[in-house]
């Protein structure tokens, strides 16, 4: 089985340098960097010498002061006295990377304060997203006094009054969008709610959960202070969870990976070496594409604990058993997904030129699976998309969006209709009856319409300027560009690695590659070698001179290593 190949030819190619060039005075400011690196700089909004420099070099130092976020004092007062009490803290995670990396966090480092404190990670087959009645009052009926979310609970206004019924207080700290009332719990720390004064909105869970810890350090004022320990975590849930590589983030994923490279988690070094990956490599691409995965098919298939025990756990045989069993679900993740996506491919087609929102349902869909059925649908045809399935009586949604179109305030414009829903501007999730899916359906549909009327839907693909492939072979001769260069990591959404654009090359040595053939590789003068991954159906474009954006990457491949255009798309030349 083979998927649907993604656009190619159709992306629009946004310059920033012919957009936006550089002011004298940013020119002048920046001047002991080569122009190249000036341009980067500029791009992402960096304007002086010492910005740059925070920018390459990211220190903790520079992270905010975590008592700037509402809450936070409440917060850590109501941890400390219950601690103090002996009573039984209760975290409750959100199923994912980031909800079980900052669960995992927390909980380790309140039992290295002496707490009671159990984990519980709801099962989303069986209770779904976010806090629920039915996991409030197990917590409950274990003797729990304080409940701590971690990456949920923005939204669970119901919720937190049930909470308090049952004599629970409750702590949320979560990212997400709240609503225009907070829950009625003993505090929230969220830096998107109303009022907010922390510099930084764009934490992820784990982020939030670590800055939680860093004011209980500095509360408790150890001799040996630990919470820097714990950003190996903090770098896993947020790279996993998307969110933004820049400012606080990035000061925190940075420190997070070089901890990360030599982490003294058993589980976490049984699971980098059961993915193949060399710890001392380790950038933000291998977790995201490859450990992330492999922690998030846990909760996809069957229960989220399985991961939680892994970074947590202290037995080298425990830790080696359940990174096997991850790769393992893993596979079968994979297989479930192609599968999934052949089924929504297929039924979507027919609807294409009908509405530019795909929305697929079948009965038989994999609840776990569906978001990322829904992403591919939006890589392959460039619309949003909604994959639902029924589960218990109800039929649930995950959905993604493109930055045309933000699909939470969709689903706030039909909440009339919706059991539950919440997320951001490019994925959330729904739960609906199922007698109202058909009028939901042709509300988000209209949405859609009104939305797109006057936009053109076309997927960009952004480069930071073009370069002369003689030329960059001199600068990489004088100047150390591809070190400064690997200094823009960690790349990813919010700080896309360093693209390039060069034009009129022409391509030899070309050849397919791959099991199904559906990769390129060819050369280009002078003597560079290029890789293009799923553009192989392109093989015949390479007769005539092309034009390629593309980022400048290490090959380290069979003992080799050389630097090489990893090539994100191809058009033919007009030169």
């Amino acid at each position: 089985m083979q998927r649907l190949t993604p656009l190619s030819l159709e992306y629009e190619w946004d310059i920033l340098s012919e957009k936006r060039p550089i002011p004298s005075s940013v020119e002048e400011a920046l001047w002991d960097y080569p122009p190249v690196l000036r341009q980067l700089f500029f791009n992402r909004n960096i304007y002086t010498k010492e910005e740059a420099e925070a920018f390459l070099h990211p220190s903790l130092e520079k992270a905010h002061d975590p008592w700037t976020m509402i809450g936070m004092q409440a917060a850590v007062d109501r941890i400390l006295y219950a601690i103090q009490k002996g009573e039984k803290i209760a975290i409750y995670g959100d199923y994912d990377v980031d909800g079980i990396s900052g669960t995992a966090l927390l909980y380790d480092f309140l039992k290295n304060l002496g707490a009671e404190v159990l984990p519980y990670l709801p099962n989303r087959f069986v209770e779904g997203y976010g806090v629920r009645p039915e996991g409030l009052r197990s917590l409950r009926d274990q003797g729990v006094k304080l409940v701590i979310t971690v990456d949920c609970g923005a939204r669970a206004n119901n919720e937190a009054e049930y909470a308090h019924s049952l004599g629970l207080d409750l702590i949320i700290t979560d990212h997400h969008q709240p609503h225009r009332e907070n829950p009625s719990a003993i505090c929230m720390l969220n830096p998107k709610q109303k009022g907010e004064g922390y510099p930084y909105p764009e934490l992820s869970g784990a982020g939030i959960v670590y800055k939680l810890i860093q004011a209980l350090e500095q509360t408790l004022r150890p001799t040996n202070p630990i919470a820097h320990e714990y950003l190996d975590l903090v770098a896993l849930g947020t790279i996993a969870d998307v969110a933004p590589l820049d400012g606080e983030n990035r000061i925190l994923v940075s420190n997070g990976l070089a901890q990360l490279r030599k982490t003294r988690r058993i589980g976490l070094r049984a699971l980098i070496a059961v993915s193949g990956l060399k710890p001392e490599a380790l950038n933000a691409y291998h977790v995201g594409y490859i450990l992330a995965p492999r922690l998030n098919a846990a909760g996809r298939l069957d229960s989220a604990y399985a991961a939680f025990e892994l970074l947590t756990t202290s037995d080298p045989k425990q830790a080696v058993k359940l990174a096997q069993e991850l790769d393992n679900r893993n596979r079968e993740r994979q297989e479930l997904t192609l599968q999934h996506d052949l089924c929504a491919s297929r039924q979507v087609l027919q609807s294409l030129d009908k509405s530019p929102l795909l929305i697929t349902f079948d009965p038989n869909y994999n609840l776990g699976v569906i978001g990322l059925v829904a992403a591919h649908l939006v890589e392959t045809f460039y619309r949003p998309a909604i994959v639902a399935t029924e589960s218990n009586g109800l039929i649930r949604g995950s959905c993604r969006s493109i930055p045309e179109f933000h699909i939470t305030q969709a689903l706030d414009e039909c909440c009339d209709l919706i059991e539950y829903h919440g997320g951001h501007a490019a994925a959330a999730g729904f739960t609906i009856r199922k007698e109202n899916f058909a009028e939901l359906r042709h509300r988000l549909e209209q949405i859609a319409r009104r939305e797109f009327s006057k936009k053109r839907l076309r997927p960009t693909l952004h480069a930071d300027l073009p370069l002369d492939l003689n030329e960059l072979g001199k600068l990489l001769r004088e100047y150390p560009l591809f070190f400064a260069l690997e200094q823009f990591q960690p790349t990813g959404y919010g700080n896309p690695s360093p693209s390039f654009v060069s034009f009129g090359l022409r391509p030899t040595r070309v050849r397919k590659f791959g099991k199904d053939q559906n990769h390129l590789s060819f050369e280009v003068a002078p003597a560079w070698k290029c890789i293009a991954f799923r553009l192989g159906a392109l093989a015949e474009k390479l007769t005539h001179r092309i034009d390629l954006l593309y980022h400048i990457e290490r090959d380290v491949y069979d003992g080799s290593d050389i630097l090489r255009l990893n090539v994100r798309d191809l058009k033919p030349s007009k030169l």
